[in-house]
């Protein structure tokens, strides 16, 4: 088949590289247009972009697919399917109706549940056992088209957003695969959502990143992994602002004000104490400094008794 295939940052990586060692055909990448990264600011390809480039084909980055001119380029590459993975931008319903499959979209959830911009770190903060990934077929609503397919992932007690994403991108391209396979044979019929089952997994912010120590261990700890690697848990402490990238629950009982560190251990980190049970800090980060394991934090300074917040 002849395929567009829009996207933009490392999630919709694997699945570009599967579509380009398939039989199937790339006509096109669209991925959002090169910004300003780094410490001098330059701008950047996406890492879509790049791979596009490495493989020899053609990119085209619109600000919007709105003007009619960008949407008559698109009609142009005559796609039989479109393929959207993380692309950034709205896609107006002219868009979709212009392959002659319309366009499908890789999900990081299973849908409706966790519809919108942050699916991976809204499933952990929120405790979920399990997410995985959807091939929806898309319409004019935000992540509401018939499902395709979905694949469940389960998550574990130590992943992060980090290595979810990960797994999920990697998901996602075979399951795509899957789709494209079934779609040529004319085997795929969607499946509408429920709405009544929707929720939605709002886009990530800075100022969710402070630690409210009276929550819970288990709910302070899901917060440290769903914000690794952004925007990354933070706590006030003396030595100032410290980042937690890592942590662990506490076997033992624990007895202390809340958010005070009632325990050094160079092997288990800075035992601290929440509003239920206790939270090993494991790695973390001063203002400056690179993230330290707690060997190398507790090497040469302590946070004892102290009260982090």
């Amino acid at each position: 088949m002849r395929i567009i295939y829009a996207g933009t940052p490392d999630f919709a990586v694997p699945a570009l590289r599967q579509l380009l060692d398939s039989e199937h055909q790339v006509v096109a990448v669209y991925t959002q247009p090169d910004r300003p990264a780094g410490r001098g600011k330059k701008l950047r390809a996406s890492p879509v972009k790049q791979v596009a480039l490495e493989r020899g084909i053609p990119v085209y980055q619109p600000q919007s697919l709105k003007h009619p001119d960008d949407q008559q380029v698109l009609q142009a590459l005559d796609a039989d399917v479109m393929i959207v993975a993380a692309y950034g931008l709205l896609l107006p319903e002219e868009v979709l109706k212009m392959p002659r499959l319309g366009c499908i979209n890789i999900h990081a959830s299973l849908l409706p549940r966790w519809r919108g911009a942050a699916p991976i770190h809204r499933a952990i903060l929120a405790g979920d056992e399990q997410t995985g990934i959807t091939i929806m077929q898309m319409a004019k609503g935000l992540d509401t088209g018939d499902l395709l397919l979905t694949r469940a992932l389960a998550i574990s007690p130590s992943d992060t957003s980090a290595s979810l994403h990960d797994a999920l991108a990697e998901l996602g391209a075979s399951s795509m695969m899957e789709v494209l396979e079934a779609m040529a044979d004319q085997k795929m019929t969607g499946q509408p959502q429920d709405d009544a089952l929707a929720i939605y997994a709002h886009k990530l912010k800075k100022t969710e990143a402070p630690i409210n120590w009276q929550d819970s261990a288990q709910q302070i700890d899901r917060q440290i992994r769903a914000f690794n690697p952004w925007p990354v848990a933070q706590t006030d402490s003396e030595l100032g602002v410290l980042r937690i990238w890592s942590a662990a629950l506490a076997d033992e009982a624990v007895s202390g004000a809340t958010g005070q560190v009632v325990k050094e251990d160079k092997h288990r980190g800075l035992l601290v104490q929440t509003g239920q049970g206790g939270l090993w800090l494991q790695r973390l980060q001063l203002p400056g400094g690179k993230p330290l394991d707690a060997p190398a934090f507790l090497n040469t300074r302590s946070l004892l008794n102290q009260k982090l917040g």
